[in-house]
Order: C-alpha cells, then structure tokens, then sequence
C-alpha cells in the first residue's frame, strides 16, 4: 500500500503510487512505527523542496533516518517543482544551495529586501499556504494571462491547472493534460493556489523545473 507521502497543488499529502521528480519536508509529522502521519501536517514554518538523490544518501520513507533509529524528517514528494510551489515549499539550502540561493535572492528583488533570509520568506509562504490555513485569492480569467509561468490555480474547488505559454494544463499525480486556452475557463470560479510570494519570485525571473508531461 502507498504511503500517504504525496503532495498535490493545494498542499495535501495523499496516498498515491506516483512519486514525482522532488521530495521535500514540513519537519517530523510521521509515526515510524506505523509509517503513518501524525495528525498534524508541518512541524516547522520552513516547507523545502529537496532533490530525490543526493550524495549517495539512501533513506526509508517514514522510517527512523535519524541516529539511535528516532524518527526523521517526514518524506515528501512531489510530482514537479511547480507542484511543490504551489502547495508552498521552496528549495533546500542543503542539497540545492544554488537554487534556494537564487529563489531567496529573487524574493529580495520582489520586496525591496536588500539583504533576503530564508527565515523570511518562511514567514511571509506560511501565511499563504492553503495546508497552514490561508485562503486563496480568487481571480478572473482575465487576470489569468498577467499571472508567470508555472503559476497554478483551481477551478471549481478542487481541479488544479498550471500557466504555462498563455495555456493552462490540468495537475494530476501522473502528470499534466495538453494545453487548453484559458478562455475554456468560461465564467467558472477560479483561485490562485501558487502563495503570493512565490508568484512575485516567480515574475522576478526564477525559472520553475517542470515535469516531462508538460513538454508534451
């Protein structure tokens, strides 16, 4: 049986088969004995996004990963870095520095903030992420053109879509749908998913990885 470790746009853990290109954690929510979560979703106000292979580290989801066989943090997984956006997470310091250099260099840029920290953008994502109890914005399909690249947003409460080219392609664990136009939105409610923040890190110039499918 999968193990309820995946995360969708919105920022819930599922138990899917289909992992995806990234991890990532919320700290220790996980019970190692059952393989289970814990009740709540996130013991740290930083959400990271890791990469699945890192200097020949070998870990058992939700197992004991750490010394004396206590618990780890809790495996996450992703099926791109636009998913993991969305739901709120941002990229590690540890095994992608670089990346998480240039994600918190281009928060500065947004916000006028002359020397950026991780810690604050950490602040500013977990008053916006859906999983922490924010609320999405709404907006009009109109609005959906002036939105960046790897944006996502729902339609109709719970099908989630990624901008991409002036499309929008529809999430699933598998990966995305073709491209539609967005007037197939018609006067259907929509919401922002992607937190405001990484949406202004995003018109600043970083470039969202994107899962295969979405080449298609």
């Amino acid at each position: 049986m999968p193990l309820q470790n995946r995360v969708d746009p919105f920022g819930a853990i599922h138990a899917v088969p289909e992992r995806g290109l990234f991890t990532g954690n919320r700290g220790i929510i996980h019970d190692p004995a059952t393989k289970t979560l814990l009740k709540k979703r996130w013991a740290l106000h930083a959400w990271i996004i890791c990469v699945c292979q890192f200097r020949n580290v070998r870990r058992e989801p939700m197992g004991r990963n750490r010394p004396g066989g206590k618990a780890g943090w809790t495996e996450l997984f992703f099926l791109d870095e636009v998913t993991a956006l969305a739901a709120g997470h941002r990229p590690c310091f540890f095994c992608q520095r670089e990346r998480a250099k240039e994600f918190v260099g281009r928060f500065g840029e947004a916000f006028a903030i002359a020397e950026p920290r991780a810690p604050q953008v950490d602040k500013r994502l977990h008053k916006e992420r859906l999983a922490a109890g924010g609320k999405p914005p709404a907006v009009t399909v109109a609005e959906l053109a002036r939105l960046p690249d790897g944006a996502m947003v729902s339609a109709g409460g719970n099908a989630a879509y990624a901008l991409r080219h002036g499309s929008a392609m529809r999430w699933s664990f598998g990966g995305y749908g073709p491209p539609a136009a967005l007037a197939q939105f018609g006067d259907e409610p929509l919401a922002l998913l992607t937190p405001a923040t990484t949406l202004a890190v995003l018109r600043h110039g970083f470039r969202p990885v994107w899962h295969p499918s979405a080449e298609a």
